[in-house]
C-alpha cells in the first residue's frame, strides 16, 4: 500500500504541475498573429476579408510554397526562423511578379536579410502612426504602444511613420514584385481593423494585387518544423514546460517511492559441458532435423581425417588421400572403404546405423595394440 500511495502521490503532483502550467497561460492570444486565431491580436479578420474581396485564400502549411504568382503573401512575426533557402524561396517569388506583406515586431534575420531591412536599436511611439499619400484614404493608423523602427534607404519608401518622423512601415519594388514591411503587426489584427483607419489600410495591402488574384497566410512558419526540435526551442512553450515538469515529478516519485518487485537472485555459476553432451546435443538436432545425408557425410569425413592424422597422410585433396592410403596401409584402406560403403548403404535405422558409425570409430581410433602393430607394420616397409 505504501508503494501505491506513493505513485498516486505523483501521478496527483505531475497533474497538478501540468494543470498549473497550462491554465496559468493567458487564454485567446495569439502573440504570432495566426490567421486561425479570433483573439484581438490574431488575424482570422484579415483572412475572411480577403475573402470577401473576391480573393482565393489559404494558409501556408505543411511545406513552405508561397502563392502563385502575382498573388498576395502575409507574414506575421515568425515563431519558427525563416531558413535562409526560405528566405531566398520568398525573395525570387516577389521579384517575379509577387507582392510580400511582413509584419513583425523584432524580424526575422533572413527575412531581413533577403529584403535588406535594417532596424534601428531602441523603440518609437506606434500608437499613432502617420501615413504619406501612397496610402489611398489612409491618415492614420493605430496599433501598439511601441515599435522598432526601420532606418530606410533610398529604395525603400516610407509609408507609415511615428509622430517623431521614425519610418515604421515602408514599400520598396523589388524586380516585378512588391515588398511591405511593417514594424507593428497588430495594425492588421482582428481588435484593430475598426480603428482610426487600420481597415482602409488593409483594403490598400490587398489593393495592391489584381482582383481574384491568390492571398495566401504563412501558418508554416508559426509552427513546429525541423530546427524546433531543439531542446531550447520547445522547453521554452508552455506545453514543453508543463511536459518537462511531469518527467521531472515521475523521475522524483520513481526516485523516493522506487521498490523492488522482489528479493535479488543470483546467477548460477555456469558448468563447463563435457565433450561427450556437445555430441549427444549436435547428434540430437541432426536426427530431429532429419539431415540423414549430412549426418553420413560428417562420419565419413571425420574418420577419415582421423585415420589421416594415424597414418601422417594430407586429408585433401581427398583423391590423393585415397590413392596414399592404399599405398601405404592397404588393409586399413580396404576396411575403410567397406565401413564406409556399409555406413552410406545403411538403411536399417539408427541401429544400422550406429553399427556402421562404430565400425567407423574402431578404424579412426584403434586400441592401443591396434595402433601399435599398425606402426610395427609400416616399419617393416
Amino acid at each position: 500500500m505504501k508503494n501505491l500511495r506513493g505513485w498516486v502521490i505523483a501521478f496527483v503532483l505531475a497533474l497538478l504541475i501540468g494543470g498549473v502550467a497550462y491554465l496559468g497561460q493567458p487564454k485567446q492570444d495569439s502573440p504570432e498573429h495566426s490567421s486561425n486565431s479570433d483573439a484581438a491580436n490574431g488575424t482570422s479578420a484579415a483572412r475572411l476579408f480577403a475573402q470577401a474581396m473576391g480573393h482565393p485564400t489559404s494558409q501556408i502549411e505543411g511545406t513552405f510554397s508561397p502563392p502563385s504568382q502575382n498573388g498576395l503573401m502575409f507574414v506575421f512575426t515568425p515563431t519558427s526562423p525563416y531558413t535562409a533557402d526560405d528566405a531566398d524561396q520568398t525573395a525570387n517569388w516577389v521579384r517575379q511578379g509577387g507582392v510580400l506583406v511582413y509584419a513583425s515586431e523584432q524580424g526575422d534575420s533572413e527575412l531581413d536579410r533577403a529584403f535588406s531591412v535594417t532596424r534601428l536599436s531602441g523603440f518609437a511611439s506606434s500608437q499613432t502612426e502617420l501615413a504619406n499619400p501612397v496610402l489611398d484614404g489612409v491618415t492614420t493608423v493605430s496599433g501598439a504602444d511601441l515599435a522598432v523602427p526601420f532606418l530606410a534607404s533610398t529604395a525603400q519608401v516610407p509609408i507609415l511613420r511615428s509622430n517623431d518622423g521614425y519610418p515604421l512601415g515602408f514599400i520598396q519594388t523589388l524586380g516585378s514584385g512588391t515588398v511591405v514591411v511593417l514594424a507593428d503587426p497588430l495594425v492588421l489584427c482582428n481588435g484593430y481593423l475598426d480603428k482610426t483607419d487600420n481597415g482602409r489600410f488593409l483594403s490598400d495591402l490587398l489593393g495592391l494585387v489584381d482582383a481574384g488574384s491568390a492571398v495566401g497566410f504563412d501558418e508554416y512558419h508559426h509552427g513546429l518544423i525541423l530546427s524546433d526540435l531543439a531542446p531550447q526551442a520547445w522547453v521554452t512553450t508552455p506545453w514543453g514546460a508543463a511536459i518537462l515538469w511531469f518527467l521531472v515529478a515521475v523521475f522524483v516519485g520513481l526516485l523516493l517511492r522506487g521498490r523492488r518487485f522482489g528479493p535479488l537472485i543470483q546467477r548460477p555459476a555456469e558448468v563447463a559441458r563435457a565433450d561427450a553432451e556437445w555430441a549427444v546435443a549436435v547428434g540430437e538436432l541432426l536426427r530431429r532435423s532429419g539431415a540423414r545425408a549430412l549426418t553420413l557425410g560428417m562420419l565419413a569425413t571425420a574418420s577419415e581425417r582421423a585415420v589421416a592424422v594415424r597414418t601422417g597422410l594430407p586429408a585433401q585433396p581427398r583423391d590423393r588421400f585415397w590413392n596414399a592410403l592404399y599405398a601405404r596401409a592397404p588393409e586399413l584402406a580396404g576396411e575403410l572403404a567397406e565401413a564406409e560403403k556399409a555406413l552410406y548403404s545403411s538403411a536399417g535405422g539408427d541401429a544400422e546405423l550406429l553399427s556402421a558409425a562404430q565400425r567407423l570409430h574402431g578404424l579412426a581410433y584403434p586400441p592401443a595394440p591396434a595402433r601399435r602393430q599398425l606402426s610395427k607394420n609400416q616399419e617393416a616397409r
